[in-house]
């Protein structure tokens, strides 16, 4: 299908990445490590996340391999001879993925992936797994809050425009159908994922013509089946009234829609309603768009405005209000040996984890080979062995599943738009009593015993 993103390759990785690599490899360094990749705490005014970016994230993993072209161009940024990276030609992903599928909603601490390859496998993926699963998992998270503010409207992406480059447009097409979104504007996205594509007018098709109601009439000439006009490019109740006139003096109806995008959306909605109405085009749908985001559309939502579809695009498709995640990629087991950082506010908790869900989100961090509280489920799933997929890839459809039953179970203060109140997951007492021994541990060694100080 066109419009498919581009899988990354080996050179997609920050330069200290190849420098560990590299010395992990010359110092035989070489023993089984587990990374896990997780989000420190929520952005300002979220309940939730969404997990997002897996399936694109196993692609890359998939695909990973340093042949002599890598090796030249990690060697020529570390200023090296080409010979001294001899020891990274043939690598391989060839390690396990242990993940939190996409759709599923998750919280602040909680693994959404873990990795267990070779110790310079796993470091030399770090920053294209950061990549891959913050910024989806960011995207997805805010569409969601899009969903819930609509309460149950239809929400569609106009985002390509503004989205940080086409790659990213398609991702948000993508995460948007995941989380409900009924529609996008992005052509491609829509031929590369089944999604409906949509969308109505610019204003420079109605400037185009001598007036709003020529420019509408051609229009509905082109595009026999039902039409959005735009009608807000000079006064908006009047085009809502040119709009009328023509749809009803075409025969017009089911399907068709006025389109406001600018000014107090509430107010002129409600004035379109009526214009409409009294034309007898109660069938007529009034979309909505400009600048809005789960914000606007709760607002609007809450005021009672007589808005049918929303069209959301800018804020969501770069995530304005809260653009990337606290997220990171930690060492958390080496050859056996449980690891963890002691920096302040940086603090990670050693092991192999699993995250258990029990009722009402009561969700519980454990170590791996921890048996689950009863009535809980485990979220994180083994998606990858020895470098390949254990099943084909996901469908959009079963994440968006996964999504919604999550979401129906998720507690009401956290779905909240305004001041949400997100679930707090907590340890279990053999990850506590780990962390407890590891810091003693590492202090004793660091510190002579003394407690750390900071």
């Amino acid at each position: 299908m066109t419009g498919q993103m581009a899988v990354p390759g080996a050179l997609t990785t920050d330069l200290y990445e190849v420098s560990m690599a590299l010395a992990y490899l010359r110092e035989d360094m070489t023993g089984e490590a587990v990374f896990s990749l997780f989000v420190r705490k929520l952005p300002p005014h979220r309940g939730f996340l969404v997990a997002a970016g897996l399936e694109s994230a196993l692609s890359y993993l998939e695909g990973l391999r340093v042949g002599a072209s890598e090796a030249a161009a990690f060697a020529e940024a570390l200023h090296r001879p080409v010979e001294d990276l001899e020891p990274m030609r043939g690598l391989e992903f060839t390690g396990e993925v242990r993940a939190v599928p996409e759709g599923r909603i998750v919280l602040a601490g909680e693994p959404l992936l873990e990795v267990t390859a070779p110790l310079p496998q796993a470091q030399l993926v770090e920053t294209c797994l950061l990549n891959q699963i913050s910024h989806q998992t960011a995207i997805a998270s805010k569409a969601a809050r899009c969903v819930l503010a609509a309460g149950g409207r239809p929400v569609v992406d106009f985002s390509l425009r503004r989205t940080h480059g086409v790659e990213a447009g398609l991702r948000m097409a993508r995460l948007g159908a995941l989380v409900g979104f009924a529609g996008t504007s992005d052509v491609a996205a829509s031929a590369a994922y089944g999604i409906p594509a949509v969308g109505t007018m610019a204003h420079s098709f109605v400037e185009a013509y001598e007036d709003e109601e020529a420019a509408f009439r051609a229009f509905a000439r082109v595009h026999p089946g039902p039409v959005t006009f735009l009608v807000d490019t000079y006064d908006t109740e009047e085009g809502v009234r040119t709009a009328a006139r023509v749809l009803r003096d075409l025969g017009y109806g089911p399907g068709c829609a006025v389109r406001l995008d600018s000014g107090d959306l509430g107010e002129l909605a409600v004035r379109a309603r009526r214009i409409l109405d009294a034309a007898g085009l109660e069938e007529v749908r009034i979309t909505a768009s400009g600048g809005l985001d789960e914000y606007g559309v709760d607002r609007l939502v809450r005021s009672g405005a007589p808005i049918d579809v929303y069209a959301v695009g800018t804020r969501v498709g770069v995530s304005a209000d809260a653009p990337y995640l606290d997220s990171a990629y930690k060492l958390v087991s080496y050859d056996g040996r449980p690891v963890m950082k002691l920096s302040a506010a940086k603090v990670t908790a050693p092991g192999a984890k699993q995250v258990f869900r029990g009722p009402g989100f009561a969700d519980v961090v454990a170590l791996r080979e921890e048996e689950p509280p009863s009535g809980a489920e485990p979220l994180l799933e083994t998606v990858m062995t020895g470098g390949r997929r254990v099943a084909a890839p996901a469908t959009l459809a079963a994440a968006r599943e996964r999504f919604e039953a999550d979401l129906a179970r998720l507690p009401e203060e956290a779905r909240r738009v305004v001041d949400p109140v997100p679930p707090e997951p907590v340890a279990s007492e053999a990850l506590s009593r780990l962390t407890d021994e590891v810091r003693s541990r590492i202090e004793e060694r660091v510190y002579g015993g003394r407690a750390a100080a900071g």
